[in-house]
């Protein structure tokens, strides 16, 4: 099989690609490769605890590369990092990068443009499925997880620390993709056929959040409008047990 490392958000998408890999049997999931705030010790935009997301890895039973990024970091030294650190897993035998995104062109783009700068190969396993059928079958295959953020321009308080299943995506407001793939909510996935054993944990605290973004600076990973930036965000702290 062909030798891979996916990167790993601890939600849905990730680890739903993750499960199709391993059923497919084309690539050898081998290293699991996460960004997490070096400020909060938590990663990015999910602000789960960097103790759940260890607890994640070990009971799938896959080692877990962590890039550790200042919350504050620009672009620029974003890109350089990631190169940085590609290329360290690619001299490891790594030939692909495999992510879960769905539709976003701008961002898979992005992907494809910076992975040129290496020998690595990117990989899709999701890209234009529909997101429908996509929740549908997570739940089916046995996943289970929980929002640990929500965009708070688009859902309320209500729907963060919420566990995911039919009832939750019958609730989504209208234009609310069901995968949260334009970034209505984040997800951590603590059970399913791909776990040794569920995470276990414990919810703590509601905190919303609001950003300003960095004057001139790009969001995320291609650019946008400030004007159009979502900077309001609740979150549902897990703790581990």
């Amino acid at each position: 099989m062909k030798k891979a490392f996916l990167n790993w958000s601890s939600g849905k998408d990730s680890a739903f690609a993750l499960y199709k890999l391993q059923q497919e049997k084309e690539f050898s999931v081998e290293k699991l490769v996460t960004t997490v705030n070096s400020d909060l010790d938590r990663i990015s935009m999910h602000g789960l605890r960097k103790d759940l997301l260890l607890k994640q890895a070990e009971n799938l039973n896959i080692p877990l590369h962590i890039i550790p990024l200042s919350g504050k970091v620009s672009m620029g030294t974003y890109n350089e990092v990631m190169e940085a650190e590609t290329l360290k897993l690619a001299s490891e035998g790594f030939q692909y990068s495999i992510f879960g995104d769905i539709f976003l062109e701008d961002l898979k783009k992005y992907r494809e443009d910076q992975l040129q700068k290496t020998p690595l190969q990117p990989v899709f396993p999701l890209w234009k499925r529909d997101t429908k059928i996509l929740m549908k079958e997570f739940l089916a295959a046995g996943f289970k997880a929980i929002t640990v953020c929500v965009n708070a321009k688009l859902l309320d308080q209500s729907f963060c620390g919420r566990l995911i299943d039919e009832s939750f995506l019958n609730d989504l407001p209208k234009g609310v993709d069901p995968c949260g793939e334009n970034g209505e909510f984040h997800t951590f996935v603590f059970d399913g056929p791909i776990f040794m054993e569920p995470v276990r944990f414990e919810k703590g605290d509601f905190v919303q959040r609001t950003y300003k973004p960095e004057k001139e600076e790009e969001d995320n990973c291609f650019k946008e409008k400030q004007e159009n930036w979502d900077t309001s965000f609740w979150y549902c702290d897990l703790l581990a047990l």
